[in-house]
């Protein structure tokens, strides 16, 4: 029977890191060997679950950041142009005027059923790139269902499972699945159900643990730690 190699992501839509990580995971995928045998899932994390669907305009991005932070904007201001540098080197073209925050819990409920359809992986790219570069409100259900059509679903059908409650156990299963495993930041990569990794680490880093675990699939995982070193990540208080 041919191998295979699930890697589960935990991430979120409004968290700029998680962006960062998945172009990384990407560039360890390009470089690894079995690539066709790795199967990614995207799972939901939101990083405020009590957001309003789109919060408003007058507060900017650097502002509630140096608010989270306790920071000054000037500093805010400043952490936003080295997260944008970051992006960029990584093939990403940060807007963080543009940012319209809001809540990702029918974000998170369009994955999973752009999951089933065969679809996730390209709704997840267009609805980041929708948030960080082009400033939609992806707390909108008919913008949901405007950018999930762009990338192969039926509109149509985004808009009925948005409508009622369809996909809302499978988030709450995703959540709880991270609390229960400690994950208090995003992304966090679990590869093969075996290692953990937490923050958008380098893509070479990420490269070690697939080749890893690719190995150890058929014996024993190694007795060393399983968890990286923390990278970059987003959590309920920030990005850091």
């Amino acid at each position: 029977m041919t191998k295979k190699l699930r890697v589960d992501v935990w991430s979120d839509i409004a968290c700029p890191w998680c962006y960062v990580g998945k172009r990384r995971l990407e560039a360890a995928l390009a470089r690894f060997p079995h690539r066709d045998a790795v199967e990614v899932v995207w799972r939901a994390f939101e990083l405020d679950p009590a957001a309003k669907r789109v919060l408003g305009a007058e507060v900017s991005y650097a502002e509630r950041l140096a608010r989270k932070y306790g920071a000054s904007v000037a500093k805010a201001e400043a952490m936003i142009r080295q997260m944008t540098e970051v992006a960029a080197a990584d093939g990403l073209d940060f807007h963080f005027e543009k940012v319209r925050p809001g809540n990702t819990f029918d974000a998170h409920r369009v994955l999973h059923l752009a999951a089933e359809r065969g679809a996730q992986g390209a709704v997840k790219e267009r609805l980041l790139r929708a948030y960080m570069t082009e400033g939609e409100a992806i707390g909108e259900p008919e913008v949901l269902a405007r950018l999930a059509g762009e990338a192969g679903l039926d509109p149509a059908e985004v808009r009925e499972a948005l409508a009622g409650d369809a996909f809302a156990a499978e988030v709450r299963a995703d959540e709880a699945e991270a609390r229960a495993m400690g994950v208090t930041g995003v992304p966090f990569f679990a590869f093969g159900g075996r290692y953990g990794v937490s923050g958008a680490q380098p893509a070479e880093a990420l490269l070690g643990v697939l080749q890893r675990t690719w190995d150890e699939a058929a014996g024993e995982p190694d007795a060393s730690d399983p968890m990286l070193a923390e990278g970059a990540a987003c959590g309920p208080d920030g990005c850091a």
